[in-house]
């Protein structure tokens, strides 16, 4: 994996939330083999960090948190989408969250245009999952498909569980309006939607990994030319604090806690083991790294 440009496109721009200047294109790009890799910003989010810590003594999660510099009671976690371009394909892994979920995210589209790529030019959208910053994107606000040449892959397990009528009565009150979303907009794409499992390569060079705990049936996908490859971990490791300096430690972001710190343990291993290059949906700098081992603990090590 050979870095090229890093850069920042475009300007500041005024956030709808508090009023804060947040940026408005941000990229960073990478070539692996022919291919070219690129983050491209969906914006961010703005949670209470009650959200992220869930049932975390406070007073235990509070210096690692100062270590990087959050210290308030609100997390602004980054978005950001993995654009492939390989000459023939134009594939997205997830559709970021569109405009009706946060105001202070669903820059995507504005972020692409930036980078000189229009919705129409997208051949494939891969998901990680069915969260509403991954896959709300997917149809503006007259509910068309955003991105209306591609075609759309999700994981079988994935799939059936956003489309399972039960999931709404069942998923608890706070996500409730997760599994409505989702399964009107999974019913607008369906007839371009095709499905994979654990193991199963989803396009030439593209290898689906279950990393189930976030959700149900949540995929990362091994990116391959060669000798050289990234993981595109979507939220599978959520964060770049916690998650890997206490991955042991659960996630209130985690659907299935035991199974999200099960996933992340055994991820952290192997892309430190491998020395593998990833992509974090939530990391900083463009998610782009690498993860090192830190005495019983790992680091994330930005590409940027």
């Amino acid at each position: 994996m050979k870095p090229t440009r890093r850069q920042v496109l475009g300007a500041l721009g005024a956030s709808a939330v508090f009023g804060l200047p947040r940026m408005t294109f941000a990229a960073s790009e990478i070539t692996l083999g022919q291919a070219r890799i690129t983050t491209a910003s969906d914006g961010h989010l703005m949670l209470p960090k009650e959200f992220l810590l869930g049932d975390l003594p406070a007073a235990e999660a509070a210096p690692i948190l100062e270590k990087y510099g959050i210290t308030g009671d609100v997390m602004r976690p980054p978005c950001n989408v993995t654009l492939l371009q390989d000459g023939e394909r134009t594939i997205l892994f997830d559709a970021g969250s569109g405009s009706g979920f946060m105001p202070s995210a669903g820059d995507l589209v504005d972020t692409l245009d930036a980078l000189g790529v229009a919705p129409d030019d997208i051949t494939h959208v891969v998901f990680t999952h069915g969260h509403p910053d991954h896959l709300w994107g997917v149809l503006d606000d007259f509910d068309d498909p955003v991105f209306a040449n591609a075609s759309y892959m999700i994981g079988k397990q994935e799939w059936d569980y956003w489309t399972d009528p039960d999931t709404v009565t069942t998923i608890g009150e706070e996500r409730a309006s997760f599994a409505v979303g989702a399964a009107r907009r999974l019913a607008a794409i369906e007839d371009q939607c095709s499905f994979f499992t654990d193991g199963q390569e989803v396009l030439p060079g593209l290898m689906a990994h279950a990393t189930f705990g976030h959700t149900p049936g949540h995929m990362s996908f091994e990116i391959r030319q060669g000798s050289e490859s990234v993981m595109v971990v979507g939220d599978a490791i959520g964060n770049g604090h916690i998650a890997f300096e206490r991955p042991d430690w659960v996630s209130g972001s985690d659907q299935d806690a035991e199974g999200g710190i099960k996933t992340r343990k055994r991820l952290l291993d192997q892309l430190a083991q491998d020395k593998m290059a990833m992509i974090g949906f939530h990391l900083r700098d463009g998610g782009l790294g690498r993860v090192e081992r830190n005495g019983d603990s790992y680091r994330f090590v930005s590409e940027v």
